[in-house]
């Protein structure tokens, strides 16, 4: 059989022809029989204690199936400590508290308005900077910095940071800011489930995650993995925004309760902007030690996530932006200390990077003060403190197979940019 050549050729996409043609069945467009639909009350407010639940009202109106608060999640938490239905507090505007189950959206949604929430609450903390300081009203008992192991923050250290800033002809600082984001998927979160006479819930799902998800469930649902069938398809945009539980835990709780009926969530526009998550903001403070030659031969780094009201994956956000934000660049003495900070805003997460997206900002940025600080051209700047192979990062690992150099030289033919012979005759391999 002859081999196929499949490299520099334009394939069809596998699944272009139905996006062309309109064909596409998102979880949205799924409809099974029996259907029920979900809504939640959400909270009003950023932070307070939850007092009193009355669900009396909701649970006589027409049409309704199911009422669910936390007290019937069999596991009410996961991700470490962020609750599927907050039943004792509340961390941020448009929290979940009760989901409801019933014959038609809108009959959900009237029920949802018969629920009473008796909140008692408190001063809310809403930029991650004074939530730092001592003494700032607390997100959560244990406190508003995320731990690492014993440190309340990522720490990077390299060589000696302070003796080559001693030794450097010009210090450069800066500030930078990176604003928060939401990820806007033409389809927003999306989730059906069952649970059928066997006890095995089934769950259609958007998610960018579907074996990370299905661990979750399992664990909330107080079930074996194999009594937990996720039911992955076509996501309509995702980009970070669909790796967390959003709506599939939810409905998969609320499935328990309708006696085998299917229950569907598809959130509004409004609600994906309110409580789904999304890029957090960052700061970051730059202090650089350059030599008059260019050579960058010091860089401290501090940088200071708003994390949001949960966990979520800003363990792994901060870790990877720790990591990279000094650059692909050969810098002897690094020193990065890393914070994720909670708040009293919607959970942050994953976006396009993990991270690095305001890393390489910040960084890139700073390439271009300090061209112009010492009157050198940003080009020659980057070739001059280019990481080599045998080089080492931030982390003190020792890098193989690096190509920056190689790739600025694409970059500038392509940009019809002319550099000078020697930057041409560059490469990355050991120096």
């Amino acid at each position: 059989m002859a081999e196929t050549n499949y490299v520099g050729r334009r394939l069809p996409r596998y699944d272009g022809m139905q996006h062309a043609t309109g064909t596409t069945r998102y979880v949205g467009d799924i409809k099974l029989p029996g259907m029920l639909y979900v809504k939640a009350w959400r909270s009003p407010v950023p932070s307070a204690k939850i007092v009193k639940i009355d669900v009396s009202r909701a649970r006589k109106m027409p049409g309704v199936v199911a009422v669910v608060t936390g007290a019937e999640v069999p596991v009410n938490v996961f991700g470490g400590e962020q609750p599927v239905l907050t039943d004792k507090e509340i961390r941020y505007i448009g929290q979940e508290v009760v989901a409801i189950a019933a014959e038609s959206e809108d009959q959900a949604r009237e029920a949802v308005s018969k629920v009473r929430v008796e909140l008692e609450q408190r001063t809310p903390i809403l930029d991650p900077l004074p939530a730092m300081q001592p003494g700032s009203p607390k997100v959560r008992s244990e406190g508003n910095l995320m731990m690492f192991g014993d440190q309340d923050h990522m720490r990077i250290r390299k060589g000696d940071v302070d003796a080559a800033f001693a030794k450097a002809d010009i210090i450069v600082e800066s500030y930078f800011r990176t604003a928060a984001q939401e990820h806007s998927p033409i389809e927003t979160q999306a989730s059906i489930a069952y649970t059928d006479s066997m006890g095995r819930t089934h769950v259609y799902t958007c998610t960018q995650a579907v074996f990370f998800n299905h661990g979750t469930i399992a664990a909330i649902l107080g079930k074996p993995l194999a009594a937990v069938h996720m039911i992955g398809g076509i996501v309509g945009g995702g980009f970070g925004s669909k790796n967390d539980p959003h709506a599939d835990h939810i409905c998969a709780v609320v499935s328990l309760y309708t006696g085998g009926r299917p229950v569907k969530w598809v959130w509004t526009r409004e609600e994906e902007f309110v409580a789904s998550t999304h890029r957090g903001a960052t700061h970051l403070w730059f202090k650089d030690g350059v030599m008059k030659d260019g050579r960058i031969i010091a860089r401290k780094i501090k940088s200071v996530r708003d994390g949001g009201a949960y966990p979520s994956t800003n363990d792994y956000v901060v870790r990877k932006a720790a990591y990279g934000v000094a650059g692909p660049y050969n810098i002897p003495n690094v020193w990065v200390d890393a914070y994720a900070v909670f708040t009293n805003k919607r959970p942050t997460s994953s976006m396009r990077g993990f991270g690095l997206y305001q890393a390489s900002f910040a960084w890139d940025v700073q390439m271009e003060r300090i061209a112009e600080k010492i009157g050198l051209d940003s080009w020659r700047l980057r070739f001059l403190n280019a990481i080599h192979d045998g080089d080492t990062s931030a982390t003190r690992a020792v890098q193989y197979h690096c190509g920056l150099i190689e790739v600025m030289q694409a970059a500038a033919r392509r940009a019809g940019i002319r550099l000078d012979d020697d930057l041409v005759k560059m490469s990355s391999k050991a120096r």
